[in-house]
């Protein structure tokens, strides 16, 4: 869609979203941010506000499904919905006292199920009017298991492929499903990293690369372009023992 003027973004209080709620930010849009930190949304809000546009910010937990049903519906009422971004995500890396699997349901709940919590109602309110946009944002770890982030690269390989599912789903239903699979970009989340991270991008020129691929409908928008050529041909074209030996070497989070 080339000019959304209803936009709803989760995971807005920093990085992408931030980056992307700035960006379309301007006089007749209004946006609809979400976040967990009351004080950075309330910054975000303001610059957006300062840009022209009509903004609602919430506190809000993606992992709850009931609160982000009502959430999303009030946001509809208030103005249709023309683009949804589910943004919000998180990383870590497992901590040396927590098990394997409390770690991949916490990292679960807010990349897997708070993208379903996020595009199923979404996609109600669309399909009253049959029209609309959506789009998830995965990662280039989504585009295989990564052994130095099982649970997260996980995560981000369900939502991907989720979302080109839909996308073929809602191919005739006038519903616009797509895939963002960012590199390393410049964030809360990547500060934390203790390693080299190659082509390291800028959020804000993430989200005009974001917002152009959307305007363009594009089904998968990977970035940077490097990024998007080497993982691409090494999944494509290694085979799989020369694949787990590099990824085994990767730094972990």
């Amino acid at each position: 869609m080339k000019n959304p003027k209803s936009i709803l973004i989760t995971g807005a209080s920093s990085g992408i979203g931030e980056a992307l709620a700035l960006d379309y930010a301007e006089a007749h849009v209004t946006l609809f941010i979400s976040g967990r930190n009351q004080e950075r949304l309330k910054a975000v809000k303001s610059a957006c506000i300062e840009r022209g546009a009509l903004v609602y910010e919430k506190i809000i937990d993606v992992s709850d499904q009931d609160k982000m049903q009502q959430w999303i519906e009030e946001c509809d009422a208030v103005t249709s919905l023309d683009l949804v971004i589910a943004n919000a995500g998180i990383s870590s890396s497992i901590p040396a006292n927590q098990d394997l699997s409390r770690h991949v349901k916490d990292i679960f709940k807010i990349n897997v199920d708070g993208v379903f919590h996020t595009v199923h109602p979404s996609l109600q309110v669309m399909k009253r009017r049959n029209q609309g946009q959506i789009a998830i944002v995965s990662s280039i770890a989504g585009y295989r298991g990564l052994p130095s982030s099982p649970a997260y690269s996980a995560s981000k390989v369900a939502v991907k492929a989720y979302g080109e599912a839909l996308r073929g789903l809602y191919h005739h239903q006038g519903i616009k499903i797509n895939v963002i699979c960012p590199g390393f970009v410049k964030s809360r989340l990547t500060a934390k990293n203790k390693f080299s991270m190659p082509f390291l991008m800028d959020a804000k020129k993430s989200a005009k690369i974001i917002r152009h691929g959307l305007a363009k409908n594009k089904g998968r928008i990977t970035f940077p372009w490097q990024m998007k050529i080497i993982m691409g041909s090494m999944v494509r074209f290694l085979p799989e023992f020369l694949l787990e030996a590099v990824f085994r070497k990767m730094p972990k989070k």
